[in-house]
């Protein structure tokens, strides 16, 4: 069927901030669909609120508004666009719920708005759970014993007769959020009350728990001639019990016989042309390892996380096709590298994913993991083997683990262990691993975690490989045998006595080195080339090396709280730049969410941990011009050093300019050449040295560890006490882990992003933060331009920015962060000497493709020659609002306070020519509840009463009711304000958790005072039932302060009629 021509206009909307269970894969399903409707001759209208997309960038789509994801504007954009059609399966559960309340309200019908590709009465069958059960139940398909509820009564009453253990399912929610397992009925009423509330729908299914079945995923699609194929089969390593997205996955599924593979390919192709989807689509199976029943857990009716991970997987582009056949397009008339889209992919190679979880960041909450999703990104590994696919995927991890093992688990007896691994955890694989290390059988094994055995044979293998290396020192042989089932340098070098550069030139001697194999899809049964290549210990190599100059790009690996979707943005805009000045662009990352993992847009894109051994095995086939390291984050800065001491050229800031940025010494000697204050500071590399220099220097201070990002272990201690707390558990202090003890400087917090070419400074923006000095850049609101900065601390900013990029000896992008104290005197914080987590958001709001600017810097390109003459860039007259996304609700323990170490997932945008307006807008679009009525609970730290007060009149002004904790309701009832008192936690009292359980608390406003221990317990207890009831919380006035003008701008007063005569 050729596309359709009576539509000339489409729009997509993208799935806002990244939070946990949704996160860069909208990115690359977003950007692949916007271009495959471009290339088809549409006009698109793309609308989501993320900076850090390059999905957002203005060249993708048509037009991109950049606006909250709510009905209110969605509906507005619709009004004045008049799109011909929405395609609303390519924003995630954000997106697809937007599209479905669109529809409800009639907009859709108002505006003559058609919906292509899925239907939404296919997307409501799939979606809401009791339809979906009706539809399988009548096309003959097993579903699990299930009630859906809409009230906590129903709920008990649906377990018991289903019997316990129960498990619940909110619906149309993302991630699982609010879901779990109830083996009683406390433990039901518990989990049954916050999946209420996070339903938009009001909807729980309550099903038959059947934890401890296989997990497996089809991934399908169909077009409108009912043509379906199976993309690609994925296995979890883990259970059923566990989130899918949490889960270790493999593709193809390894352990199902023939039979139990085609019941479920036949009834996932059943059940998509049973709803009638066109497009991609997720279905999940629980299958029971001891007969051939299943029952089917879900239907995905959209492009979802299962199928980046596919896409990858296989080559198989599923949201370019999934768009293409929403314009009416046929599988056998969509071409994919040579041959149409209906051939079902083939793969010769096993594909591992494994998820990247934030407890290294959060140390305090629970690494349980269950139906609810927690993982913040993932890496994915190939291999010819699935023990070199374990092994890939957790060095690709970057949790300073290079093997199945974990120091952690060195001293743990069996029956510690046993007990541990019942349940699931982001580390149960390294206590398995250690199981097997002390004998144990792995029949013992499979009973405590019903993992297959076929999985823990691999696992078996792997051990009884360490102990041939350990035993066979230095024989190449044995060396050959490890490398080809996944073995690091080093690992292997750890069991030899050797570095990771000794173990490279020791291969390098014997010629042992991996070849590199194509992701074709067709398992090289068809003559296909495709530049997207993995390694593996064989004999025939299939990355044809060219004659062209190549620059290598390495990427910045799985999203974590600190490094995300946004240094895929520059490393993107550096391909794109690096390809157009002639050059052969090779990329290398390891995360199957990103746009930079598209084998489109590079030369040649590497799957393949970012380590030294896997880099320089690339360099070694490739021989390259040089690395750029200064564009994937930490990630990659960190590799600088190892890759230049092996003779690596690096492109761009070099590893001396590095150094000189973040190593303190060398940093603080700079600072002093080039005349620029910083705030009074230590490295430290002994607990006493660091007591000597915060007495020194005057409490409070700020220690953080050396070398960070995302500001992980991060705090500001008050007294000796804390601080001795602090460097006896949370850092490793040593010589090579040297401490920071910086005097702590109340003030103002600004950022700039610049491009330094060795002789001139270009700076796009000043970018000014809400939240003043002790909260992380990346969770605090940035605003663009500066709204409070004098002309001349903005001239002493540029003037700095200037001095320091020359005198480091940048040439490429770097970040620096001002403190402004109240005589308006500017200290440097620290310069980041590579691209940040601002360059997006500030690209796109001065419309300067920094990324590019640099990249060409790096390529020898000068400022001037590239047209830039001035030093500053001219201000925007619109405001332009960075908010920070969070995840608390998705993670048990996490204290929500808000201080130096990161803890937001993603981020929004919002811009107006009024900045509470711009404000306002960005508050909408990270996903807060943004109301102008209902009840404010305050707990105030003494220290804060005094400025706090003035902001709470503000409220009851506004005709808020105020509560308050005990100390707080004396102090503003003394000043005139009506408050309700309420007992603190430690007082034994449950008001604060019934007054927020209620549902009126619309706002908890709670500071401590870093010195009151038992207040700072409470606050967390008090922050913690916040979460739990889905309450906006804040944790600095100044963001209450802006809140404050935001509610005052979208609020009318009321007042008696002659409140203003005079009296």
């Amino acid at each position: 069927m050729p596309k359709r021509t009576d539509i000339k206009k489409v729009m997509v909307i993208g799935s806002g901030p990244i939070v946990i269970g949704q996160a860069a894969e909208f990115d690359y399903a977003g950007t692949q669909a916007c271009l495959a409707l471009k290339e088809e001759g549409y006009q698109v209208i793309l609308v989501n609120s993320n900076p850090a997309t390059i999905m957002t960038d203005t060249h993708i789509a048509d037009k991109v508004y950049m606006e909250p994801l709510t009905l209110e504007y969605v509906a507005k954009i619709i009004r004045y666009e008049r799109p011909d059609a929405i395609v609303p399966g390519l924003g995630g559960q954000t997106g697809l719920n937007l599209a479905v309340q669109l529809a409800k309200k009639g907009i859709l019908e108002e505006c003559g708005v058609q919906i292509l590709g899925t239907s939404f009465t296919s997307i409501e069958e799939a979606e809401d759970r009791e339809l979906f059960k009706q539809l399988c139940l009548r096309i003959g398909e097993p579903v699990l014993p299930s009630v859906v509820v809409n009230n906590m009564e129903d709920g008990v009453k649906a377990a018991e007769e289903i019997g316990y253990p129960v498990v619940l399912r909110p619906a149309f929610t993302l991630g699982g959020t609010g879901g779990g397992f109830a083996d009683d009925e406390e433990e039901l009423r518990e989990i049954m009350r916050n999946a209420l509330v996070l339903s938009p729908v009001h909807q729980v299914l309550v099903e038959k728990s059947i934890k401890g079945y296989k997990e497996i995923e089809f991934e399908v699609m169909r077009d409108s001639n009912d043509t379906a194929i199976a993309i690609c089969s994925m296995e979890n390593i883990d259970p059923v019990g566990i989130h899918t997205g949490d889960s270790m996955v493999i593709a193809p599924a390894q352990t199902l016989t023939d039979k139990e593979y085609q019941l479920m390919r036949n009834s996932a192709l059943k059940i998509i042309r049973a709803l009638k989807i066109e497009g991609g689509c997720n279905v999940q199976f629980a299958l029971d390892p001891l007969s051939f029943n299943y029952y089917i857990i879900e239907v995905n009716p959209r492009v979802s996380r299962s199928s980046a991970l596919a896409s990858k997987a296989s080559g198989f582009p599923i949201a370019r096709v999934t768009a293409k056949i929403a314009v009416g397009l046929t599988l056998d008339e969509i071409m994919i590298s040579g041959r149409p889209a209906c051939f079902e992919p083939a793969l010769d190679y096993v594909v591992l994913k494994v998820a990247r979880f934030p407890f290294d960041k959060f140390s305090d909450a629970s690494n349980e993991l269950g139906t609810q999703m927690k993982a913040t990104g993932e890496v994915m590994s190939i291999g010819r083997t699935i023990e070199e696919g374990i092994l890939k995927s957790i060095r690709s991890l970057e949790t300073g683990v290079c093997h199945i093992h974990n120091k952690k688990f060195d001293d743990w007896k069996v029956d510690a262990l046993l007990e541990y691994i019942r349940k699931g955890t982001d580390d149960r694989i390294y206590a398995i691993a250690q199981l097997i290390r002390l004998g144990v059988d792995n029949l013992i094994i499979y009973n405590h975690t019903k993992i297959d055995m076929l999985f823990l044979e691999k696992f078996k293998n792997i051990v009884e490989m360490e102990k041939a290396v350990a035993a066979n020192v230095g024989d190449v042989e044995v060396l050959k045998e490890a490398k080809r089932m996944g073995f690091s340098d080093k690992f292997i070098g750890q069991l030899w006595g050797k570095s990771e550069a000794e173990m490279f030139q020791l291969r390098k001697a014997n010629g042992v080195f991996p070849v590199y194999k194509i992701i074709d899809s067709c398992a090289g049964e068809i003559d296909t080339y495709v530049p997207y290549f993995y390694s593996t210990y064989e004999a025939e190599n299939e990355s044809v090396k060219s004659d062209r100059k190549k620059i290598v790009v390495l990427g910045s690996g799985p999203i974590r709280i600190g490094q995300g979707v946004e240094f895929d943005y520059s490393t993107v805009h550096a391909i794109w730049a690096i390809r157009e000045a002639g050059y052969e662009a090779i990329i290398i990352n390891n995360n199957p969410e990103t746009v930079s993992t598209d084998y489109t847009i590079s030369d040649k894109l590497y799957f393949e941990p970012l380590t030294v051994e896997n880099v320089m095995n690339i360099i070694h086939h490739e021989q390259p011009e040089g690395v750029i390291v200064t564009l994937g984050g930490q990630t990659a800065i960190n590799l600088a050093k190892p890759l230049v001491q092996m003779g690596v050229k690096i492109i761009g800031t070099d590893l001396e300019a590095i150094d000189k940025a973040e190593d303190r010494k060398l940093f603080e000697a700079i600072m002093r050449e080039v005349g620029i204050p910083q705030p009074q500071a230590k490295a430290v590399t002994e607990i006493e040295d660091g007591v000597a220099a915060a007495e020194t220097i005057g409490y409070p201070v700020l220690v953080r560890p050396s070398f960070v990002l995302g500001g992980r272990a991060m705090q500001i201690v008050g007294n000796e006490q804390a601080l001795r707390h602090y460097l006896h558990n949370a850092v490793e202090i040593n010589e090579d882990s040297p401490v920071l003890v910086d005097k702590y400087i109340m003030g103002k917090e600004a950022e700039v992003d610049a491009i330094c070419d060795g002789t001139d400074v270009f700076i796009p923006g000043i970018m000014e933060h809400v939240e003043r000095t002790g909260i992380h850049s990346g969770d605090s609101i940035s605003v663009y331009p500066s709204f409070s900065l004098s002309d001349a601390v903005k001239q002493k900013m540029i003037d700095y920015t200037v001095r320091l990029g020359k005198a480091i000896g940048i040439v490429g992008l770097y970040n620096i962060q001002f403190i402004v104290d109240n005589e308006d005197k500017v200290y440097v914080i620290e310069v980041n000497p590579r691209s940040s987590r601002t360059v997006p958001f500030l690209s796109k709001s001065c419309n300067v493709p920094m990324a590019k600017i640099a990249t060409r810097v790096m390529l020898g390109h000068s400022l001037k020659e590239q047209g830039i003459t001035e030093v500053y860039g001219k201000e925007r007259k619109r405001f332009f609002v960075k908010t920070p996304a969070f995840s608390f609700a998705k993670i048990k323990g996490i204290d929500t306070y808000l201080s130096p170490e990161m803890k937001s997932t993603g981020e929004a945008i919002g811009y107006d020519n009024s900045m509470t307006r711009a404000l306002y807008k960005s508050l909408q679009a990270s996903g807060m509840d943004v109301v102008n009525y209902g009840t404010v609970l305050v707990t105030l730290a003494d220290k804060d009463k005094q400025a706090a007060l003035p902001l709470i009149e503000r409220f009851y002004n506004l005709g808020f009711n105020i509560e308050a904790t005990k100390g707080t309701a004396d102090f503003l009832r003394t000043h005139g304000i009506r408050t309700r008192k309420l007992s603190k936690l430690i007082e034994g009292s449950d008001d604060i958790c019934r007054s927020l359980s209620r549902g009126h608390v619309n706002y908890v406003i709670n500071t401590i005072d870093l010195n009151q221990h038992n207040a700072r317990l409470d606050g967390y207890e008090i922050r913690r039932a916040a979460v739990e009831n889905n309450v906006t919380i804040f944790t600095s006035l100044e963001t209450v302060s802006v809140l404050l003008q935001v509610l005052e701008e979208i609020t009318l007063g009321v007042s008696t009629i002659d409140a203003d005569y005079d009296k």
